[in-house]
């Protein structure tokens, strides 16, 4: 997958994938796109007391805990599955080191997860965020849908110099979207302070997957002497020595604290968190989420109380 997303039409780039990648994962999964969505297949419709015929994976603990009273979560099955795609387009995902930004391996992510769904009867919708919300696409299924939701990517938003205001997209996804979903968020998470709080409160009621698009120079450089490093999101630029040993070890320090907070942040928020690098195999990626999918599920279907509550019991 080396051709530029901006050579190629919409419609081709569908077919490549298609041929490539769609039915490659299509094997791989063989069908198990509730594990990809929401790894149930249920939907939570409500919390109520413990009885005593009740499932006692379904105990809520957290609620537990704070009532002093077991509750259990009450599902409903969901026959009809829908996703959105909360899409971060701002200045700064049109990096890339190599042969692919981190809008192309962003597009191409949307498109195969769009073709595996919708190919089965899923709908699938997109919010798109370059100067502000750009443009809102309402679920739908079909093919046809995943070419206009493609097209509406690689149209290049109009934009303003200025940070991104991640937390906007966020919360414009928990305003609009009222059905419960599966959300994938995808950006590079350089933005403006403040979007951990909205990433938790659409937590709340959707199930999120925050799918982080990154290039491997974003952290770490290698020695390449004098560089002009330029800020895409304020267009500010910097002479760098790269040559310094010293300098390339603080930038890698600075790096991976980057990175650590951000995965403490998923964390936080509740959401679990797909990397994708411009240098990786989208396949790999996505069948490494899966499987980290099912081998959840089958923890919990082992259940019980977690070790913390039941030494405090």
């Amino acid at each position: 997958m080396t051709s530029s997303l901006h050579s190629e039409t919409a419609e081709q780039v569908l077919r490549r994938l298609e041929w490539k990648v769609v039915k490659r994962l299509d094997g791989l999964l063989q069908g198990d796109y509730r594990t990809l969505l929401r790894g149930t297949g249920l939907d939570l419709a409500d919390l109520r007391e413990y009885q005593h015929h009740d499932d006692v994976r379904h105990i809520d603990w957290n609620v537990t805990a704070r009532m002093n009273i077991p509750h259990v979560r009450v599902f409903t099955e969901d026959r009809e599955m829908s996703a959105w795609f909360l899409l971060d387009l701002s200045p700064s995902v049109d990096f890339g080191s190599g042969e692919l930004r981190k809008r192309n391996i962003s597009a191409e992510f949307v498109a195969v997860l769009a073709r595996l769904l919708t190919r089965h009867g899923n709908r699938v919708g997109a919010m798109l965020y370059g100067n502000g919300v750009d443009t809102v696409i309402p679920t739908r299924s079909g093919r046809r849908h995943v070419l206009h939701l493609m097209a509406s990517m690689q149209r290049p938003p109009e934009r303003e110099a200025g940070a991104t205001r991640l937390a906007d997209l966020l919360s414009s996804g928990a305003s609009f979207i009222k059905r419960r979903s599966t959300v994938f968020v995808v950006s590079d998470f350089i933005s403006e302070p403040g979007w951990e709080k909205p990433l938790a409160q659409l937590a709340q009621r959707h199930e999120v997957v925050a799918v982080r698009v990154l290039d491997p120079l974003e952290l770490e450089l290698p020695d390449l002497g004098l560089l002009t490093l330029r800020d895409a999101e304020t267009g500010e630029q910097m002479l760098v020595d790269t040559h310094d040993k010293g300098f390339r070890k603080r930038f890698a320090r600075i790096a991976a604290q980057r990175e650590a907070d951000l995965r403490q942040a998923m964390v936080n928020a509740g959401v679990d968190a797909l990397e994708l690098a411009t240098d990786s195999d989208l396949v790999d990626a996505i069948v490494r989420f899966v499987d980290m999918r099912r081998m959840r599920i089958r923890m919990a279907a082992g259940g019980g109380m977690p070790t913390h509550l039941r030494h405090a019991a």
